[in-house]
């Protein structure tokens, strides 16, 4: 009950906003049709963002019958974590991008889709890349994917417009107006995209997918490797369409130091910090500093599980 009223909440602030926006460029009618193509949206973007996002990451469908023998086992995997979720099967992609990263969308858990990078697969041993499909899974069961998948099209397309005022604002009202409504439209978006995906869900989907993979560890571990990844590889499609950035598990922007605004994340150590916590609670050993007998130290990642790549 609550997430619906959140998803309503947020569509009713970017229409005013969208309306607000259209008002600059045309007036009284600029503002009408901005209502009319905000109506649209709306519709468009409960059936179909799942679609439009998968479609800006330049993202393709994948399954057991992909040619790659790493697509498939990964396509393989999906399935048995979301059986072991108790879930109906998500469709699967693969987002051509040497960055690690991943993130889910879809209405509901019924027509979901979980995406992965390349770079996600070729960074990541079986055991992390578990960890973090688990984490995206748990989204789509908590119903988070909605609110997060309408919030990046409608923050996107608001955006554009908002641009649009920049340069074709109503003369009457002069320039600076126009100027200066994009300056405040873009950091709203942004407040809607973070009042869109909270911090506190990302834990929640740590927590959920943590006890779906059967090890905090793997999630743990994975984080570290995603934010070290993020940070020196840039992803091409996330900094075409900033508005993406809280879909993804680790914030995408971070390798072009462009994650300011639209900073949605919590901060990476932290959430490991939290899964080490939950690992002890589930009585499973965490990672040693140092491992006494053999004088080398410990990565506290998984030790078992090659990597893909």
């Amino acid at each position: 009950m609550m997430s619906t009223m959140r998803t309503y909440t947020l569509l009713a602030v970017m229409t005013a906003l969208f309306m607000g926006v259209g008002f600059v460029v045309g007036g009284e009618a600029g503002m009408l049709l901005a209502f009319g193509v905000a109506v649209i949206i709306n519709g468009v973007s409960y059936w179909n963002s799942d679609k439009i996002v998968l479609r800006m990451n330049n993202a393709r469908e994948i399954d057991a019958n992909a040619r790659s023998p790493v697509e498939r086992a990964f396509a393989s995997d999906v399935v048995d974590l979301a059986t072991r979720a108790g879930m109906p099967v998500p469709k699967v992609y693969i987002i051509d991008t040497p960055q690690p990263n991943a993130f889910a969308t879809g209405r509901n858990p019924a027509n979901a889709a979980v995406a992965a990078t390349s770079g996600l697969l070729g960074t990541l041993n079986r055991q992390e890349v578990a960890g973090v499909m688990a984490h995206e899974l748990a989204h789509v069961r908590n119903r988070d994917t909605l609110t997060m998948t309408i919030t990046a099209t409608f923050a996107g397309a608001i955006t554009m417009l908002a641009n649009v005022a920049l340069f074709f604002g109503n003369r009457e009202r002069g320039g600076f107006l126009s100027s200066l409504m994009i300056m405040l439209v873009a950091p709203m978006a942004a407040g809607l995209v973070q009042m869109a995906i909270s911090r506190s869900r990302e834990y929640e989907a740590d927590k959920l997918g943590a006890k779906i993979c059967g090890n905090p560890l793997w999630l743990a571990a994975a984080l570290e490797k995603i934010d070290r990844g993020a940070r020196a590889n840039i992803n091409r499609q996330a900094e075409r369409n900033p508005a993406l950035a809280h879909l993804y598990i680790i914030n995408p922007l971070a390798g072009k130091g462009a994650d300011n605004m639209f900073s949605t994340h919590p901060v990476t150590a932290n959430r490991i910090a939290a899964l080490h916590k939950l690992a002890g609670e589930m009585d499973i050993p965490l990672p040693r500093q140092q491992d006494a007998s053999a004088g080398r130290p410990q990565t506290g990642r998984p030790q078992t599980g090659r990597p893909w790549g």
